[in-house]
């Protein structure tokens, strides 16, 4: 059986699952979107995650046609329907079929798209062995421009760092703010370890407040780590004793070279093992059954 596309209420073949081509979503970006995942028939954190893409929805003034409660039903139906007991979910609301010019207002009923499939981003040698990246010179877009809390469809910002990064034979990117602060990568929020404390930069720096990277913030406090939010540059990243990414999709990785400085001793180290293996056990508590 093949994959099933959840699209307004309906249930379509994965090579029959289409938008229109005057999709405000295709044509501008206008829409917002989660993604999930679930671990042995448990989507983790789902609330969480409804909760922020309905407050991404009302911070472009789109109005989901459907209730929290609701929009819970059809995630835990379309999982069960494709038979998937660990799996990404991409979550879309776009602002619906609309014309070619920029009014939103043209556009009568937003559209709602969940995916369900399976998603790796990285070799799980990576995960053993740590993650090289590079520093690019494309900046995180500024808060004021577009708010990083709105995790909208439009990702160009991402993708043309994530290019530089593959062009230089990298994996992944991390990016700046304009003032030249760290921001986070193109998919991931990034940490740092010095001392026992846990460092990653403030969300005012024009980050995504990740779900994962909240996490990873409460683990490390339950096992007596001193979690900071601060402002973190370049050289501070060098001289780190630990390094590593968290994203939904990427989960935590470690981070052993960055511009190709080795940090700490090039291996992943002793808090980042014992905080992948702590976030994993969240996993399999923390969510929605199905």
């Amino acid at each position: 059986m093949g994959l099933k596309v959840y699209i307004n209420g309906e249930y379509f073949e994965k090579n029959e699952a289409k938008v229109s081509v005057f999709d405000h979503g295709l044509l501008y970006g206008d829409g917002v979107f989660e993604g999930i995942r679930s671990y042995a028939r448990l989507i983790f954190k789902l609330k969480e995650h409804i909760d922020r893409l309905y407050e991404s929805s009302h911070g472009i003034m789109l109005n989901i046609p459907l209730s929290k409660e609701d929009m819970i039903k059809a995630v835990v139906e379309t999982l069960k329907l494709n038979q998937l007991d660990n799996a990404y979910i991409r979550l879309i609301v776009t602002r619906g079929i609309g014309d070619l010019g920029l009014d939103p207002r043209k556009c009568k009923s937003a559209s709602i798209i969940i995916i369900t499939d399976n998603i790796k981003l990285y070799p799980e040698k990576m995960y053993k062995e740590g993650l090289s990246i590079i520093t690019v010179p494309t900046p995180r877009n500024i808060p004021e421009a577009l708010n990083p809390q709105i995790k909208s469809l439009n990702y160009l910002n991402n993708i043309l760092a994530k290019i530089e990064a593959l062009n230089c034979g990298y994996e992944e990117a991390l990016m700046f703010t304009a003032h030249g602060y760290v921001a986070e990568c193109t998919g991931d929020n990034i940490f740092i370890i010095k001392d026992n404390n846990l460092i990653t930069p403030p969300a005012y720096l024009g980050i995504l407040k990740g779900i994962t990277r909240a996490c990873v913030m409460d683990i490390a406090k339950k096992i007596g780590m001193t979690v900071k939010e601060e402002v973190i540059t370049r050289h501070n990243i060098f001289t780190a004793s630990e390094c590593f990414l968290t994203g939904t999709a990427a989960e935590i990785i470690p981070v052993v070279r960055v511009d190709k400085r080795i940090i700490g001793d090039g291996k992943p180290g002793k808090i980042i093992l014992n905080l992948m293996k702590e976030f994993k056990k969240l996993t399999k508590t923390d969510g929605v059954k199905y």
